[in-house]
């Protein structure tokens, strides 16, 4: 396995493929990276020599990816919930920030659906008659 910007890619994988694995990383700037260090994107991982990777690590220095990409990121959202935006708290409350309905849909933010409504007479005579023994 060969490890660019900390990360292990495995050794089948062509490089251009291989390098959508870094996070902050896609197809466009994979492919840019490739051609600004002179390396031939259909070449598997394991075809590469190490000056082929020094040339790709430095390329990889320009951009904001990985640890990096994360820690700003990290900051612009606490920034938000610093200033009290409305993207801020809809952050720090856990729920859609970019305008989503939440009436029906946003299960992914909100988690599984909590009913909330009327019980049923059974229902509570049981909850009562347990609450009453509790007491007893």
């Amino acid at each position: 396995m060969t490890r660019i910007a900390g990360i292990d890619l495995q050794d089948n994988w062509k490089i251009d493929y291989a390098l959508t694995k870094l996070r902050g990383l896609g197809w466009t700037l994979s492919k840019k990276v490739l051609k600004d260090s002179n390396t031939d994107a259909k070449k598997r991982v394991s075809e590469l020599t190490s000056d082929e990777i020094s040339k790709i690590n430095s390329e990889l220095e320009k951009y904001q990816i990985e640890g990096d990409l994360f820690r700003v990121v990290r900051e612009n959202i606490q920034r938000l919930q610093i200033i009290g935006s409305y993207r801020g708290l809809r952050h720090t409350r856990g729920l859609p920030v970019r305008g989503q309905r939440t009436r029906t849909n946003a299960r992914t933010k909100l988690g599984k659906r909590k009913t909330v409504g009327a019980f049923k007479k059974e229902v509570l005579s049981k909850m009562s008659a347990t609450k009453d023994e509790k007491t007893k």
